[in-house]
């Protein structure tokens, strides 16, 4: 399910910040998300870029090779304004068909 949304959580991420690929898989395991492996983020942000959803820069860094620093373009936006509207109808359905977790359920 993960992989679904990943584009939508890269894209509010960015839309928050430009960022480089490392720090944004840091965001996302302090976000929630411990297991998620750089090698599933970076093939993501290379497909928004392909689609015209992302921009790029290069960044000379004093500790390694250059970073490559990721911003959204306007059709990102859009796209991120899109898939917002389109994960909240999701998540609306969803929650009417799925149970409340015993955990969340108030006790009798």
């Amino acid at each position: 399910m993960l992989k679904g949304v990943l584009p939508l959580l890269l894209l509010q991420l960015l839309d928050e910040r430009e960022d480089y690929g490392y720090s944004l898989v840091v965001r996302l395991h302090e976000l929630g998300f411990p297991d998620l492996a750089e090698g599933t983020v970076y093939p993501a942000l290379s497909r928004l870029e392909a689609g015209g959803a992302l921009g790029s820069r290069l960044v000379r860094s004093s500790a390694g090779p250059a970073r490559k620093y990721y911003a959204l373009t306007p059709t990102g936006h859009d796209e991120l304004v899109r898939g917002l509207d389109a994960w909240h109808a999701l998540l609306s359905s969803v929650t009417r068909v799925l149970p409340v977790p015993h955990s969340a359920r108030s006790a009798p």
